[in-house]
């Protein structure tokens, strides 16, 4: 079976934007009123000296998808990933390079694209389809369907300007998506509507994919990035850094932007109890942890002398500073610091199942009888928990838990 035609081709694609600097002055008051003088009598520029120098936002970015296919387009700020996407929508000219497309092309980029805020709702719903080059028949046949998706029933008769961010978005995206557009380009603008509608839209561009319809789709999101795409396209600095299975290119990227080492070490002063050392063994490099498989935090204290009844324990929280898990050993359950010197204690999870995000861990150690609390190692051992091999349909969504117990259904 021949392969099917590219409906996206990027060759050699740059975009490059002059940007100004201006020189600081030092001058006096008296310097500034010559200097405007001048510039007003002709005898010289009036405005302070500047400079001005070439950033490339995109440099030599080539890559084709597929008709049919939905390439995920994932990369830092300031990668080049917005740019890419308003090239291909033809909202800016490239500097060097070709773009081809094998159809009409639907963009939801950031909010405020696609739409005239001084006509209705009504009115931008048919200006829109017919940029699109569909009649007003088919318009007003699709018309019913789009205004139940994105919601906004009481408010098709207003104008767009004095929408709210989330009614804006969920209107552009009905829109964009029920016109059938051949290609349909979607930024991360989704990240404006409620939850709700982030499922509703995640269950819509699957049908899209289904139809056999392109889609490019960007997001920070790597949970759904890797729920709805086979192929995933890494941006770093304007230049294609990956391009291939979507898992393995969301673990090139998790593993080159890992907040920090999962890793805490100091050498000991020598005069107190203290933390020296805390390693986590995620399932993956990078700091990537995958949800339901084993983790381990491996621990050295150092203690210059022995420590009776000692409590060692951690907290995991998400990265809204949320806990989520804490940890405990005490020297009654398990024995430790009961000799100078430095310990090792080693915490095994054989399945953890955090919820999907990012978290981090934060120390506590104090002994009883009598009753001390030392210093600690917290917010430390960044990690991210992801699943990259299972999909369902409307489950692994942003805010939908923060843990997933193990559990046995009978019917």
């Amino acid at each position: 079976m021949s392969a099917a035609p590219a409906a996206i081709s990027v060759e050699g694609l740059s975009k490059r934007y002059r940007i100004g600097h201006q020189v600081a002055s030092h001058e006096t008051f008296r310097e500034m009123l010559g200097r405007k003088a001048r510039g007003l009598l002709g005898g010289g520029r009036g405005d302070l000296p500047g400079a001005e120098e070439d950033f490339w936002a995109l440099k030599d970015v080539s890559f084709e998808v597929r008709q049919g296919e939905v390439l995920g387009v994932i990369g830092r700020n300031g990668a080049g990933k917005s740019t890419l996407l308003k090239v291909l929508s033809r909202i800016t000219p490239p500097t060097e390079g070709r773009v081809t497309l094998g159809g009409t092309v639907a963009s939801l980029l950031e909010v405020g694209t696609g739409f005239h805020p001084e006509l209705t709702g009504r009115e931008n719903i048919y200006l829109n389809g017919a940029i699109l080059g569909m009649s007003r028949r088919d318009i007003a046949q699709r018309f019913d369907e789009i205004v139940d998706f994105a919601e906004v029933e009481r408010f098709l008769d207003t104008p767009v300007k004095r929408y709210s961010s989330g009614m804006y978005v969920r209107l552009a995206f009905a829109v964009a998506s029920h016109m059938e557009p051949e290609i349909l380009v979607i930024d991360e603008v989704l990240a404006v509507g409620d939850l709700v509608f982030q499922k509703k839209c995640l269950g819509k561009m699957q049908n899209v994919a289904r139809s056999g319809r392109t889609v490019l789709f960007v997001s920070h999101n790597m949970q759904t990035v890797s729920g709805l795409t086979d192929r995933c396209l890494l941006l770093e600095d304007g230049q294609v850094a990956a391009l291939g299975p979507t898992e393995e290119v969301i673990q090139r990227y998790l593993a080159a932007n890992a907040g920090h080492e999962a890793n805490f070490s100091k050498e000991p002063e020598g005069s107190e109890p203290e933390f020296t050392s805390v390693k986590l063994q995620t399932s993956d490099p990078g700091n990537l942890q995958r949800h339901g498989q084993p983790m381990s935090v491996e621990i050295e204290i150092f203690v210059p002398e022995p420590i009776p009844n000692a409590a060692v324990s951690f907290q995991i929280f998400t990265s809204m500073h949320q806990p989520v898990v804490h940890v405990l050993n005490l020297d009654s359950e398990v024995a430790m610091l009961r000799t100078p010197g430095r310990h090792r204690l080693t915490c095994h999870f054989p399945s953890l199942r955090l919820y999907p995000g990012h978290y981090y861990l934060t120390f506590h150690f104090g002994a009883s009888e009598p009753r001390r609390v030392f210093q600690a190692p917290a917010e430390v051992c960044d990690f991210e928990v992801a699943v990259l091999d299972e999909v369902r349909e409307f489950y692994w969504q942003p805010g939908n838990a923060l843990y997933v117990e193990h559990v046995e259904w009978k019917v």
